[in-house]
């Protein structure tokens, strides 16, 4: 599998970084043979979060395995210097062991979550002392909705954040403001040498209707070519480090499959402009 440089981190990790939300709510058997799943397409970035139900306690009972094998990442969607802080720790426990290699403030999607966490007992407080206490690593920062990239680039004025893990596709690219946001962001990441990470790639829409075939909060493109061609799409853009899979273990084979037999920006595009229903997931997002 192809691997990309993580910005200044160094790390080449590979271009599929497993989003262990997958893991949230199945049982250590379903996780044990996803996550071997991983490993065996050549898969070394795993992404986890404290709010993914069980996520952390799946994949803490393989660290003594792998754990010098992986770049290991969680996050902390506490906003206060001292809940996050205890998160840090709760989460380390659970994923058993003493060090992440990336610890990302959770879910910041506008500047009103940007502004809780960067002033004075903010959460990036107790980021920057557990990376100074060698718990973590580095500092990252994550986020959903149509203002993610903006918020992000004003992110990295306040703070020299490691990576930016925010959602990019081919319908959101067709969005002439998101477009310019996200233009803007992987110019800022560029300069800084930020590594860029994206989430919502394989992203078809938002459900629209209460059920739901997958553990996704939206509704996941399951079709190999459009999943091909979402992540062709994607990864044809160099400034990115890599996709975040889907959080449902049955759509990492199409990932998997996907990377193997990319198409060109141009062919990907003419794939996914003729997709039916493909929208924005964050238009009338549960979240």
């Amino acid at each position: 599998m192809e691997k990309r440089r993580l910005g200044r981190i160094g790390h080449e990790s590979t271009v599929l970084i497993y989003g262990a939300a997958a893991l949230g709510s199945v049982t250590q058997d379903v996780a044990d043979q996803s996550i071997q799943e991983a490993l065996d397409a050549g898969i070394n970035h795993f992404d986890t979060a404290a709010s993914y139900g069980d996520a952390e306690l799946r994949l803490g009972p393989w660290m003594p395995r792998i754990r010098d094998q992986i770049f290991l990442a969680t996050k902390t969607g506490e906003r206060d210097s001292e809940p996050a802080w205890a998160q840090i720790n709760k989460s380390l426990e659970r994923l058993q062991t003493d060090q992440v290699d990336l610890i990302q403030l959770h879910a910041v999607g506008d500047l009103s979550e940007l502004d809780k966490l960067t002033r004075p007992g903010g959460g990036l407080e107790a980021a920057v002392r557990a990376q100074e206490e060698g718990l973590v690593r580095f500092v990252g920062i994550t986020g959903h909705g149509h203002e993610a990239p903006a918020t992000h680039r004003e992110a990295l004025n306040r703070y020299p954040f490691a990576t930016v893990l925010t959602p990019y596709n081919y319908v959101l690219s067709t969005n002439e403001q998101y477009k310019a946001d996200f233009e803007e962001l992987v110019a800022e990441t560029q300069r800084q040498d930020v590594g860029l990470k994206i989430i919502k790639s394989a992203a078809r829409r938002n459900w629209v209707t209460d059920e739901h075939q997958y553990s996704t909060w939206y509704e996941p493109f399951d079709e190999q070519e459009h999943v091909t061609a979402a992540l062709s799409f994607v990864l044809s853009h160099p400034e990115v480090t890599g996709i975040a899979t889907p959080g449902e273990v049955r759509l990492l084979r199409l990932l998997i499959e996907a990377e193997k037999a990319r198409l060109s920006r141009e062919d990907a595009q003419a794939v996914l402009s003729r997709a039916d229903n493909y929208s924005s997931p964050f238009e009338n997002a549960p979240i």
